[in-house]
């Protein structure tokens, strides 16, 4: 009896003992997503840049979708990022400048979005100011003529609200909410916007063939002596269409925009701006730093008949001493059905990527 009331007490002590031990706290890990490089891009470009410190996951992209959109981030809750980055113009803007929340006009066309885990040069913005996506996500809630908010208020309606505290909480772990995991999830899902199904695209894997105006187009897109343009814009060796490097490319004598100047201090890089991708010119008019033509037949006539000398002027823009290149009104015609045949019509309606 007595030693049934010794394993009796026995056990109740272990079980006493066994509720004071703390029990492991779960660690919650989010799914993880690898960006899949489409066929047009392998064995062509690098694979994509995805940071150590930020990796593709699904709920990572799903909050940075949210915050996309969301006109929370704003100073008065009114203008989110897709306000001047919208998907059906291939997430630029179909005005010259954007708007901000206090009716102010900026002086650069919103730059589209797309394909930015490829860009190498981890350069953004029309004067490269940003070195990375995330860098490139914070910039404008605290710009004036943009979102005229802080990061600290922006911080502050995120973390009152209802929802965002358990998405961040599923995203990186933690409730708290900064102004570092907010914009690292925007550029998760920035990340994600890939376009790589246009019309040559299919092209170039085999799945369609082109018209004989877009073939001879390419063909004078190629050309040193006549459209000259893929020393800048890439070839099918570069489907990005785009060298992400900087460019004075004859626009005008004398500048009030100095372009990259403006981050490098170097009087060579005056009037020097980004080499935007030629993809879905269909959908991201008007076109240059500050928008200034509003249809692809007047860029055309810019590097046909338009050419502007001045000191800083791109080596690469060879027939700027005769005003261009001087095409026909043929040869302009087969230009224009080139560029148009690098947009994607499925990027412009791709759900992943919708509100």
């Amino acid at each position: 009896m007595k030693k049934l009331s010794f394993i009796i007490i026995l056990i109740v002590l272990l079980e006493s003992c066994g509720n004071d031990v703390p029990k492991p706290v779960p660690v919650y890990e989010p799914t993880p997503v690898t960006l899949e490089m489409p066929e047009v891009f392998k064995d062509r470009i690098l694979p994509p840049i995805i940071p150590v410190d930020n990796p593709l996951t699904e709920e990572g992209i799903a909050l940075g979708k949210k915050l996309f959109y969301d006109p929370i981030l704003s100073g008065d809750g009114s203008q989110a990022c897709a306000g001047c980055h919208n998907q059906a113009n291939a997430f630029a803007e179909n005005r010259r400048f954007s708007i901000g929340i206090d009716r102010k006009e900026g002086t650069r066309n919103s730059m589209p979005l797309f394909n930015l885990a490829y860009n190498y040069k981890e350069k953004f913005f029309w004067d490269g100011r940003a070195f990375d996506v995330e860098n490139q996500a914070e910039g404008p809630v605290e710009n004036p003529i943009e979102m005229h908010n802080t990061w600290d208020k922006a911080v502050e309606s995120l973390s009152k609200s209802d929802v965002y505290p358990d998405l961040y909480k599923k995203a990186f772990g933690t409730e708290k909410i900064t102004k570092e995991l907010t914009v690292k999830a925007i550029a998760q899902f920035e990340r994600t916007m890939v376009s790589a199904n246009s019309k040559f695209d299919r092209y170039l894997i085999g799945k369609e063939d082109l018209t004989f105006d877009e073939r001879m187009g390419y063909q004078i897109f190629l050309s040193e002596d006549k459209g000259d343009c893929f020393h800048c814009h890439g070839s099918i060796d570069n489907p990005l269409w785009t060298d992400n490097s900087f460019h004075n490319n004859g626009m005008d004598s004398v500048f009030t925009d100095i372009g990259l100047e403006e981050v490098t201090g170097n009087p060579a890089d005056r009037g020097k701006f980004k080499t935007p991708s030629l993809r879905n010119l269909k959908f991201s008019a008007p076109y240059m730093h500050d928008g200034r033509f509003g249809t692809l037949d007047e860029v055309i006539e810019h590097y046909s008949e338009g050419l502007v000398f001045s000191p800083s002027i791109d080596p690469l823009m060879k027939s700027a001493y005769k005003g261009g290149v001087h095409l026909s009104k043929t040869e302009k015609r087969q230009l224009k059905a080139f560029l148009l045949s690098l947009s994607d019509d499925s990027f412009i309606t791709n759900a992943k990527y919708s509100r």
